[in-house]
């Protein structure tokens, strides 16, 4: 028999053998493209999508959607499974192709590189990087195709999902214990190191005071007793009129005998239905006041703010005592920074001298003072006592009344009295030490 017929009769039925296995690794590729895309198109919904399926007329395929949406852990499950098992089968295929053809002679080395290269090739771009690409932008597409399916192989391989569910479950439980929690410092350093010098000094005060906001007390921002601003219950209305323009504030807290026994906010919005009387019992007008612990976080306080819908609240101590007060400004101006409106005071709490220098009203919170001259607020940690304004600050450390022009050390600054009485501090000068501080 010559060589090319005995080829031929060879060859035929090796190629209707291989037909039929290029058929069925092409049926398992489209398979894989279609599991592949479910899993992009499945999670990639967004809001607006969600809400249209919700809206959708009940027996549709949004309604087969969402259903397998709602246990997401047994959705990725169930099509990482059935995209695995139906790989491992390309390979198999592909595999038995190779060999009972023998499409590669007697050379094992070769066969098995040509199978690698192919079969990888294959279910790479076919079987994942296109159809995901796809699927990101015609996710409704394929979730029109493939929702009733994968709904039937979830049921399917419930017994094969449900374990590998559970075992990620706990294998993520161990993983959040293991998980070292992240300081406060170590944040704030994070953010040091990532801020370039193209970065607005703006956005990384912001991203410091996110970082910090959750570890700040009402005391250290709020609005001590002596500065507070309040109405004696007794004021007659006129005079009231003439205290609210003064005053300039849209909200003030109302007292009965003593500013310890505060009896509730006066809007002042109220009142202007009344001004044009002669006399009025304005009484009527007051509301009820929220009453905060100085210690209270200003993350909890802000959530308060919200669900009551109020923005101001009387800071207390442990006896009752009124202490000062806080705003949803005072607690906003921790992330964003001073909040300008046209009832401020427009002089400076403090001036700049230079970038080692700076002069500071005493009253200025001591957290707005770190802030300025740009120093960790822990860096007073170990200074106990009531320290929530400069003054209370070197209240603390000198534990007298300081004289004029006398300074004041702490680590690598030094406070220099400028203006004080027999009573209080008034104006401070804080000069930083930069050698020192490059020291610590």
């Amino acid at each position: 028999m010559p060589p090319v017929v005995s080829c031929l009769m060879f060859s035929l039925p090796t190629l209707y053998a291989v037909s039929g296995d290029l058929l069925m690794i092409l049926i398992l590729l489209l398979c894989s493209a279609l599991f592949s895309g479910s899993e992009v198109a499945f999670f990639s919904l967004t809001p607006a999508q969600l809400d249209h399926l919700h809206n959708a007329k009940k027996g549709s395929v949004s309604k087969t959607i969402l259903q397998l949406l709602e246990k997401p852990k047994k959705l990725i499950a169930t099509i990482l499974i059935s995209n695995t098992l139906v790989n491992i089968s390309i390979i198999i295929i592909s595999s038995l192709m190779f060999n009972n053809n023998g499409l590669f002679g007697d050379n094992p080395v070769l066969l098995f590189v040509v199978q690698i290269i192919t079969v990888t090739f294959l279910i790479t771009l076919f079987g994942e990087v296109l159809p995901k690409v796809y699927a990101a932008h015609a996710n409704l597409r394929i979730l029109t195709v493939m929702a009733y399916p994968i709904l039937v192989i979830s049921k399917i391989l419930t017994p094969l999902s449900v374990p590998l569910v559970k075992s990620t479950t706990l294998f993520d439980k161990l993983l959040k214990k293991k998980k070292p929690e992240v300081s406060l410092d170590e944040l704030t350093h994070a953010i040091e190191l990532t801020s370039d010098e193209e970065s607005p000094p703006e956005e990384k005060r912001i991203l410091k005071g996110i970082v910090s906001f959750g570890n700040t007390d009402v005391k250290q921002i709020m609005r001590p007793l002596p500065d507070m601003i309040a109405f004696s219950a007794q004021t007659p209305f006129k005079t009231l009129l003439e205290k609210v323009v003064e005053a300039g504030y849209s909200r003030v807290p109302v007292y009965d005998t003593s500013i310890d026994q505060i009896i509730g906010v006066l809007h002042i919005k109220d009142l202007l239905a009344h001004i044009h009387k002669e006399s009025f019992d304005w009484h009527q007008l007051i509301r009820k006041t929220y009453f905060i612990p100085e210690g209270k976080k200003i993350n909890d306080l802000l959530q308060e703010f919200q669900q009551r819908k109020t923005h101001m609240a009387i800071v207390v101590d442990e006896f009752g005592a009124t202490q000062g007060l806080v705003t949803m400004e005072d607690v906003l101006e921790e992330i964003v920074g001073e909040i300008k409106d046209e009832f401020d005071d427009e002089e400076p709490v403090y001036s700049r001298i230079d970038e080692n220098n700076y002069v500071f009203e005493a009253k200025t919170a001591l957290n707005d003072v770190c802030r300025i001259i740009e120093v960790e607020p822990e860096v007073f940690d170990e200074i106990e006592g009531e320290k929530g304004t400069l003054a209370g600050l070197l209240l603390e450390i000198h534990k007298t009344i300081p004289k004029v022009n006398e300074t004041i050390s702490f680590k690598h600054l030094d406070f220099i009295i400028e203006a004080a009485d027999r009573r209080k501090i008034k104006r401070v000068k804080i000069r930083i030490n930069p050698v020192e501080a490059a020291e610590e």
